[in-house]
Order: C-alpha cells, then structure tokens, then sequence
C-alpha cells in the first residue's frame, strides 16, 4: 500500500471509532509506531482535525465527516456476498438493516462497478440449512433489540420456549453477548430467573422487551471468559462422537440434532446410532442429559467421564 492509500485508510479508520489507539494502527498496517506519528501529523496538516489524549488514542473532533467513500470492486464483492451470508443466517431485523446499508453502498459506485456487482448478485447464492416447519412459530426478528440491550446495558424482558421441556418461560435476562455457532445465534446473558449464566438460542424467543432497566456489566464475566470455559476444546478440532438412542426418542429430537453438529445416522433394531461433530465436549454433555436412559455413548470415552462428573455434581448439589 502507498502512503496516500494507507493515509485515506488511517481516515477511515478515525471515523470507525471514537479514539484508536496508534498502536491498532501500526498492527492494522504493520508499520512502526514513528510511521504513524508521521501519517497523523500529515494528516492533522492537511486540514483534518485530529485530537490525541496522552496514554489513550487519537480521535477526529465532532461534526468532521469525509465525503461519501467509494468503494472499488473487490471490496463491494465481498459485501455481496456478506449481504447473502446475512439473509440465511441472520435474524430478519439485521436482514433487513443490511439489505439498507447495502443500497446505500450501491448508490456510491461508480456506473462500471455498479453492473459488476448486478452481474455478480445473480452468480452468488447462500443455501438456506435443513430446518423444521416450527420455525415458522417464532418471529426471529429480535438481534437488533437484543444488540441495542447488549450496547446500552438494558435487561431483556422475554418469553422463551424451552425445547427440552417443551414449555415457555418468563425471563429477566442481563446480555453479556452473543455468537453465531450452528447455523443459529446464541444470546448469553444472566438469567435472573435462574440466577446463572443461560444460553438463549435467538430463534427460540417468542417476545422481547428492551426494558428501561439498567445493570452492572462490570459484575458479569465477558463474553469471551464464558466462551472460553465452555467450549474447552481446540475449535478447530472438533470432536467425533457416536451415541445410541431408542427410536422413540430419536424421532423426538426433530431438529436438535443439527443444533449439535449431527453428521449421520444409521438404524438398529433397537436404537439409531447417531454421529456428531462437536467441538465442546463439556456444552453435548449437558444436552444429553436430557436423554437420560434413552442415550447411551459409544465414544469417545471422555464424553462418558464428563457425563459421570456432571452426574455426581447434580446429585451432590440435591442432596
């Protein structure tokens, strides 16, 4: 990258933030920090007014905006093809966002890239994932409230369906975070019915309600702390596991096998033998507990110990 390419980058990186650290640029660029003191200082001679707080970062001062920014072809490919990934794993509020963002994006380009992007929207598609009829139960329009929750510290008041016990429940909910794993989004927050840390699927959520309601999220762990405790595993290697369940049950599970990284299946007389691809042992543990006696595991035998140390942790906290 030339220094004017890399300076207008610098500027658009400014307006992206309210302060940046010089220390973000340098990595972003992989330039020294002296690079950066000269590329701002040019920048703050040519007129832009930036500010610097000692020990903190550089921000522009209010009311300072740069032109529309052009964006040239490869850069609006991938924002194509970011559109399409949205539509099928998105909730349809961030769709719908997106799909505004995107018409904003198309009315700055040039005419040449305009017809490119149109030729190359009929050559891309994203293929929506097998998925049951009961989605249609749930409107799965709520990732926008629940990220306004997330940003302004506001509890969450919901009406949640529990899948495993087939009921619905009232929830005051404190959001930590939330990820997408499993073609679904995940809001975890603390639960103050429960008074623990819970995993909400997105598209499970009848009603929500942004409440006035305000919390510490200083008192609550990151979103990346309880990533890190629950998915224990290398996450690019995830875990091969087989397990028998009685055909009753196994017909009961509907779609939760997808949820759970489900590969394959082949029928017994007694049982199905299911296979997953799963990445934390710990999290499938939890879930197959509620299959109770239905379930048997075949391996890997690390699952069966997670399972006896979940059992004995349950029958210790009842007695």
């Amino acid at each position: 990258m030339n220094r004017i390419d890399r300076l207008t980058a610098i500027l658009v990186q400014l307006q992206g933030k309210k302060i940046v650290k010089a220390q973000e640029i340098a990595d972003r660029f992989d330039i020294s920090l002296r690079t950066v003191y000269r590329d701002v200082k040019a920048l703050m001679e040519a007129g832009v007014p930036i500010g610097a707080e000692a020990g903190t970062g550089y921000y522009i001062v209010d009311g300072y905006h740069l032109p529309p920014v052009m964006f040239d072809r490869s850069e609006a490919a991938a924002l194509l093809t970011g559109e399409k990934l949205m539509e099928k794993h998105s909730d349809r509020s961030n769709h719908q966002q997106f799909s505004s963002a995107m018409q904003k994006i198309r009315a700055v380009l040039r005419g040449s890239d305009k017809d490119f992007l149109e030729s190359l929207d009929e050559n891309i598609a994203v293929l929506h994932d097998r998925r049951s009829n009961d989605e249609q139960e749930f409107p799965n329009r709520f990732l926008s409230d629940i990220q306004a929750g997330l940003a302004n510290q506001k509890v969450l008041a919901v009406e949640y369906y529990s899948f495993y016990s087939d009921s619905t429940s009232h929830r005051e909910i404190e959001p930590i975070g939330i990820f997408h794993m499993n073609s679904s989004w995940h809001l975890i927050g603390w639960c103050r019915l429960r008074n623990d840390y819970r995993d909400f699927r997105a598209d499970r959520i009848k009603t929500l309600h942004l409440t006035n309601q305000g919390f510490d999220k200083s008192k609550r762990i990151t979103l990346q702390q309880y990533i890190t405790k629950e998915f224990e595993a290398d996450p690019d290697q995830p875990s091969l596991i087989k397990v028998r369940i009685s055909h009753d049950v196994a017909r009961w599970l509907g779609q939760q096998k997808y949820h759970y990284g489900f590969v394959q299946e082949k029928m017994e007389e007694n049982y199905v033998e299911m296979d997953f691809l799963y990445r934390s042992l710990s999290y499938f543990a939890r879930w197959l507990l509620m299959l109770g006696k239905h379930a048997e595991i075949v391996e890997p035998d690390d699952l069966k110990i997670i399972i006896r140390q979940q059992i004995s942790e349950l029958s210790e906290h009842y007695s």
